[in-house]
């Protein structure tokens, strides 16, 4: 079937009443675009380092981000992942969207009133300066709601009959969708706000409304805008939020038919004009809901792990290897379509997430109490924690340098947080100022903040700081990664490590990721003390890919936290 019958067939699914005048419309408009930039690499993804950031808070806006691009190609990074950058009242971070095809004029350097052209024009400098670095950029897209300043919601508050009042979800009855969960537990007290004599649907901020799917010029329009972007040269969006984009009364408005099929046309729509522009899925599920969101390689083309990251921590705080084993088991992670990708991730912009949605009651508890030091990071009634990779790890460069290890050789394609290269700390300053300036107490505002790069750079250049250490140990790492494709795209098998009386040592966490010609073995200990251990038996000769001072004998011994990664020859 051809993408546009495709997209004919996602419409009809969506919208069985409509006559597909207005899509034919809508697709009659792209004609001149189709296919006019060639990917010859549309599964480049599978191979990158992304590092995430917000451009102001790391060096201001875009020419600060420039100046800093040979940085982050020595660090390692392929591909950027810009956080929110487009117009925004900036009451969620930028999640809040104003405006979808423009970008906040004082990241370009521009003043206000600045045209549209103008705006393109800069950002276009920007791109050019990725390109000659062979650098990717990737940038949020909220799909599922907009901000209450969106020129839509304006319009759409005015009265009942005005034309945009059905791109939103409004009632005078607030029990509609009672079935949904509050996903802003403890700073939101209902989905539903009041707005004249009725009440519009919201699953964020108050300040955030839902956009209605069921009208069909929603979906045209948030497609233009996907376009817009695709024109103009980003390689792809992280969809956020995308569970949510279709209500339907009687269920918990989360992973419905219709959302798929939502995804399915965004997907479709995205290749019908240039294939290989990323869809990258944010959908805080389980893992076996989330595999749905990549379809049969017609959905996203790849999506975050998201309980792979507790495991991570609680592997380490259990000193086990058994939780990475168990997440990773295809009974709990199915197999993923081979056009299929995890991104997986230690940190982010967000908390380091607990929901029971994916982890138990037993895993939450127990995660919370090993890494809450403080009762200030504490997220959404213990189910996250507002703190930076350095803090959670006490500021030990041998335990983040583990944590890296292991999401960088599990498999999946890597996010950095931006300023964690260096250990950068939880920012109270930051927080504080957010609170006052959005009304709400939103700890996750701990894990960003500004970088001070003189401060940094001076850091840096001095071997023996924690800064220095960890970044050193990272940026080993990422450019030994870059080197062997068995990362990106190899399989994983597990692999026992014995104590010398034979038993199997659970502290010692190994296996081999092999692609092609390419056979790496990872062995990595998760415990706070030394451990001794018999090395395993191969046929064939390791080198080691991190240091050449580490003779190989009929014993390894491993200090705490160490981690050694070896190419079969």
């Amino acid at each position: 079937m051809s993408t546009k019958a495709k997209l004919k067939a996602y419409w009809t699914a969506l919208y069985p009443q409509d006559d597909q005048s207005r899509l034919d419309r809508f697709l009659d408009t792209l004609t001149p675009y189709v296919n006019d930039i060639n990917s010859t690499e549309s599964d480049w993804y599978k191979d990158a380092v992304v590092y995430s950031l917000y451009v102001d808070l790391y060096n201001k806006n875009f020419n600060g981000l420039i100046a800093k691009l040979d940085y982050l190609s020595a660090l390692g990074v392929t591909c950027l992942w810009l956080l929110p950058i487009l117009d925004s009242p900036m009451r969620d971070a930028g999640f809040d969207i104003r405006n979808y095809d423009l970008i906040r004029h004082e990241l370009l350097g521009l003043p206000a009133d600045s045209t549209k052209q103008q705006q393109e024009e800069s950002f276009s400098l920007f791109m050019a300066e990725l390109q000659k670095r062979n650098l990717r950029v990737i940038f949020d897209f909220a799909a599922n709601h907009t901000s209450e300043e969106h020129p839509w919601f304006v319009e759409a508050k005015k009265s009942n009959d005005n034309p945009h009042r059905d791109y939103y979800i409004w009632s005078k009855d607030t029990s509609l969708y009672g079935e949904a969960r509050l996903l802003f537990k403890g700073m939101e007290n209902s989905n539903w706000e009041p707005s004249g004599e009725d009440f519009f649907f919201h699953r964020f901020f108050s300040f955030q409304p839902d956009l209605n799917y069921r009208n069909p010029d929603v979906l045209v329009e948030m497609s233009k805008y996907l376009l817009y972007w695709q024109h103009i040269g980003v390689d792809g969006f992280r969809a956020d939020a995308i569970p949510y984009l279709w209500k339907e009364a009687g269920t918990d408005c989360e992973n419905l038919p219709n959302t798929h099929i939502i995804v399915k046309f965004f997907r479709a729509i995205l290749d019908y004009v240039k294939p290989g522009t990323l869809l990258l899925a944010e959908a805080c599920q389980q893992p076996a809901k989330v595999v749905e969101y990549m379809g049969n390689g017609d959905e996203c083309h790849a999506a975050y792990h998201f309980p792979m990251m507790p495991m991570l921590y609680k592997a380490m705080a259990k000193h086990s290897f058994e939780p990475i084993k168990n997440i990773l088991n295809t009974a709990v992670t199915p197999v993923i379509p081979e056009s299929g990708q995890w991104f997986t991730f230690l940190r982010c912009h967000d908390e380091l997430s607990l929901e029971l949605v994916y982890v138990s009651e037993e895993d939450r508890k127990f995660i919370h109490e090993s890494y809450c030091h403080d009762p200030e990071w504490d997220f959404r009634l213990g189910e996250g924690i507002s703190a930076r990779l350095a803090n959670l790890m006490q500021f030990d460069d041998r335990r983040i340098g583990l944590a890296y290890s292991m999401m960088l050789s599990l498999p999946g394609t890597p996010v950095i947080y931006y300023g964690d290269e260096f250990g950068k700390e939880n920012d109270e300053a930051y927080y504080r100022e957010m609170i006052q300036l959005t009304g709400k107490n939103d700890t996750r505002f701990h894990v960003r903040g500004k970088i001070d790069w003189i401060k940094r750079e001076a850091q840096l250049k001095q071997p023996e700081t924690f800064q220095a250490r960890v970044f050193n140990r990272i940026q080993q790492l990422l450019n030994v990664r870059k080197k062997h494709k068995a990362f990106g795209r190899g399989s994983i098998g597990f692999l026992e490590i014995n104590n010398p009386d034979g038993t199997v040592n659970t502290t010692v966490l190994a296996y081999w990721r092999i692609y092609k010609d390419e056979k790496i073995l990872i062995i990595q200990n998760l415990a706070d003390i030394a451990q001794k251990v018999l090395t395993p038996t191969i046929s064939g000769v390791l080198v080691d890919l991190l240091s050449i001072e580490r003779p190989i004998s009929t014993f390894l011994n491993l200090a705490p936290f160490e981690y050694r990664w070896y190419r079969m020859m």
